[in-house]
This record gives C-alpha cells, sequence and structure tokens, in this order.
C-alpha cells in the first residue's frame, strides 16, 4: 500500500468518524469522503477520481470550482462581500434585472432575494396570501394555497406541514393550516382544492424529491387557464427545475406559459455559495413594503456578483441548449438499458430518474456500487436512481457514467442486460 493510500485511510476514516460523533444524523451519506472537485469531477482524499451524477441537486450546474464564477467570488469578496438592505449596493440591481429578464414574466415584474430555497418559498408564501388579503379581498385569515401531492418544497416547519411525505412530518406537528392539496399531473384534482378563498396555487413543474415525476403534456397549460378563470396565482418552485436543468432556462417555458411568480435557487449561487430569490409580477411584489419581509444575507454584493456571473456563464456556453441536446442523448441511453430491474425512466434535459424494482434490487445498494466504480448519484424515496450532472459535461462523460450504471445493474440482476454498446474506459478530467 503507498503512502498516498495509507493516508486516505487515516484521513477518510477520522473525517467520518468525526461526522458521526459531532453531527446529527439527519443524512445517511453515502460512504465516500471528499475533497475537491473540478468541472464534473470530485476527488476523495486518496485522489480517486468520481463522475458527478448529482450537481448537488443542480446546485452545481456551472461544474465545482468553474473559473469565472471563482474569480467574481474571490474579486467581490476582497472588495465587499456583506452589507446590509439598509444600504444599496453596486451588485444586487444588475443580477436582480438579469433574473427578471431570464424569468421572462408579464412585466412589470420584480425579485425579492434570498439565501437558501425554502426561504424564498416562504417569501413567495407570504406575498401570495398578502396578494390574497389586498387585491383579491379574501377575508382576514381566510387564505388558502393549493399544493400537489408528492410535493418538496423545502424543510421549513411551514413547507413540511403541507408535505404529503410522512417522514418529513413525523412528530414536528402542529403545523401551519392554509393549504389543500390536488393530486400532481391531474387538473380535475387542481380544480377541486380551488374556491374563493384560494389565493395561490404553488407547483414544481416537474417533482424533483418525488422521483423526477413529469406532468402530462399540456398540464401546465391548463393549470395556468384555470388559475386565470380563477382568479388564483401560479406560482411555480424552480429551484431545481430552472436555470437550464430540463433544457430550457425554466421548465414552464417548454408549455409557453408565464407564471405570476417563481422561485429560483441552488445553480444561481454558481456552487459557490447559498443564493435564491422570488420573482415575481409587480401587482404582487409591489405590496411586500419596508418592514414586511427580510433577510440578512439575501442579495449581499458578494451573492449578486456571482449570482450575476452564474446567469452569463448560462448564456455564454450555452449551457441551456447543452442541456437539451445532452438530455435527449441521456434518456435515450437510459430507455435503451432495457434491464428487467427498471420499472421506468423519466425526466427532461440532464434530470432523469430510473425508478428500479424495490423487490428485485435496492437503489441503495447500486449507488454504492456506482460509487465503488468511480459515479456518484443518488437514490430517493428508495427506488429511483437521479441522473443530474453539471450542464457543462461532455458526451464522453455521460456516456461513460450510463455504462457504469449499466453494468452495476448487470451485475446486481445476474442477466445480460447491461449496455448494449462497448463499454468505455474512464475518460480524462
Amino acid at each position: 500500500m503507498d503512502a498516498r493510500a495509507e493516508q486516505f485511510i487515516d484521513t477518510g476514516a477520522r473525517s467520518m468518524a468525526l461526522e458521526q460523533s459531532y453531527a446529527a444524523p439527519n443524512y445517511a451519506p453515502i460512504p465516500v469522503v471528499l475533497e475537491r472537485g473540478q468541472g464534473c469531477w470530485l476527488w476523495d482524499a486518496a485522489g480517486r477520481r468520481y463522475l458527478d451524477f448529482m450537481s448537488a441537486y443542480s446546485a452545481v450546474s456551472h461544474g465545482h470550482a468553474h473559473p469565472r464564477l471563482v474569480r467574481a467570488l474571490v474579486e467581490q469578496a476582497q472588495q465587499l462581500a456583506v452589507a446590509s438592505r439598509a444600504y444599496h449596493s453596486t451588485t444586487l440591481g444588475p443580477f436582480l434585472a438579469a433574473l427578471v429578464e431570464a424569468a421572462d414574466l408579464p412585466a412589470p415584474a420584480r425579485a425579492l432575494p434570498a439565501s437558501g430555497g425554502c426561504e424564498s418559498v416562504e417569501t413567495a408564501i407570504k406575498a401570495a396570501r398578502r396578494w390574497g388579503y389586498r387585491v383579491k379581498r379574501i377575508a382576514a385569515d381566510r387564505a388558502t394555497i393549493a399544493v400537489a401531492r408528492g410535493n418538496f418544497h423545502g424543510r421549513s416547519s411551514t413547507v413540511i406541514g403541507f408535505s404529503t411525505e410522512p417522514s418529513y412530518r413525523a412528530d414536528f406537528g402542529p403545523f401551519a393550516p392554509g393549504f389543500r392539496h390536488f393530486d400532481f399531473g391531474d387538473i380535475d384534482s387542481l380544480a377541486a382544492a380551488i374556491d374563493d378563498n384560494t389565493c395561490a396555487v404553488l407547483l414544481e413543474p416537474i417533482q424533483g424529491e418525488a422521483g423526477i415525476i413529469v406532468p402530462p403534456s399540456g398540464y401546465l397549460a391548463a393549470v395556468r387557464r384555470l388559475c386565470d378563470e380563477r382568479r388564483v396565482l401560479l406560482i411555480l418552485d424552480e429551484i431545481q427545475s430552472g436555470l437550464g436543468r430540463t433544457g430550457a432556462m425554466f421548465a414552464y417555458m417548454h408549455e409557453s406559459i408565464r407564471p405570476d411568480g417563481v422561485i429560483v435557487g441552488k445553480a444561481l449561487g454558481g456552487g459557490l455559495l447559498p443564493v435564491s430569490a422570488f420573482v415575481a409580477v409587480a401587482s404582487v411584489l409591489d405590496l411586500m413594503d419596508p418592514g414586511s419581509h427580510g433577510s440578512t444575507f439575501g442579495g449581499n454584493p458578494l451573492a449578486g456578483r456571482v449570482a450575476l456571473e452564474a446567469l452569463r456563464v448560462i448564456h455564454d456556453e450555452r449551457l441551456v441548449e447543452r442541456s437539451r441536446v445532452l438530455g435527449e442523448h441521456l434518456l435515450m441511453r437510459l430507455d435503451d438499458l432495457a434491464s428487467p430491474l427498471v420499472r421506468a425512466v423519466r425526466g427532461r434535459g440532464l434530470w432523469v430518474g430510473v425508478d428500479l424494482d424495490p423487490k428485485r434490487v435496492s437503489a441503495r445498494a447500486v449507488v454504492e456500487r456506482m460509487a465503488e466504480r468511480g459515479v456518484l448519484s443518488k437514490d430517493t424515496h428508495e427506488t429511483v436512481i437521479r441522473f443530474a450532472p453539471p450542464l457543462t459535461v461532455e458526451r464522453e462523460q455521460l456516456d461513460w457514467g450510463i455504462d457504469v450504471f449499466a453494468d452495476v445493474l448487470h451485475e446486481v440482476s445476474g442477466t445480460s442486460a447491461r449496455s448494449r454498446r462497448p463499454a468505455l474506459s474512464a475518460p480524462a478530467a
């Protein structure tokens, strides 16, 4: 055993032991100890390389340590990183202007910046309720928001209160009222959930945590029409699906609709820091007067500079188009696996879920074997393997990762259902 490997055993074991001793056990990590990243690749403390097929749930859509983003981060941190929103800054206005333009909502539109994505979900809930009372004239404390079953909008106590996943809710109540459920993808179910007190529909265009669930074609357009008919705001949570992940800047653009508000996060921080925002039509956000809402780190100069550069990189490197083209290839390759372990393949762009038969294989076991072979992914709900590489991924890298997945399925099934193409050797970093 060489010195580097011996050092890794010591460093890796110590790192995992320290986490297990001092971190709350709310995560069950894959046993890989990461040390650095570059582009689509990650390395552990022994120098072993892994292809990133997770992108930190779309937070690293630009790839790890993108040089333009790192440069913007360092330059701005050396000038001014955090300043209170009690003052103006030189970076916030340009960032919000670019974000509002990218969202392409009915003009005029505004943006309210925050840090983590769930914080912006809470912002959207507050703004929708205020609109309901002040514009729609719903009676005080009677406003409701329609939410989909199987939703995932974050982990705050309000948000998990309208989750339908028992493990997210267990022993965290009592929960805030004011939410009515409907079946995702079913327009009649949504219509039944809306009444005179409904101020908004809060919806993921594609349900990510539920297993990359794509609604029927035309569904979002039907939701838009229904919201217009019932005078209800349409607010879309694009924290994971936005900024090119699905092959469009935002997933709602696939159906050529415009929501009243969109929640953005994850990739907005360029994989370097948490940045989020709620973008909405002015008739909604103009109601958020001074003192009604705030965020200590939301819209700070560092976040504004990095997020603006993140938006520029998406445009300059044509990452939306790359996601569309490579996403079609990814879906084709996964559909072509024909493994008896696969129940369904779902997704759009570089965001795909492969649903495995839990009676025949453990999804966790599959992702652990993939990690042993040098590809990092993650299971959800114990059955679905997620494929969400950085949008900067090369086709050769994508194919190699799929080949590794196919070979793992072959190993665990004991069948000949491996990839139908010759396996590639690991591509160069």
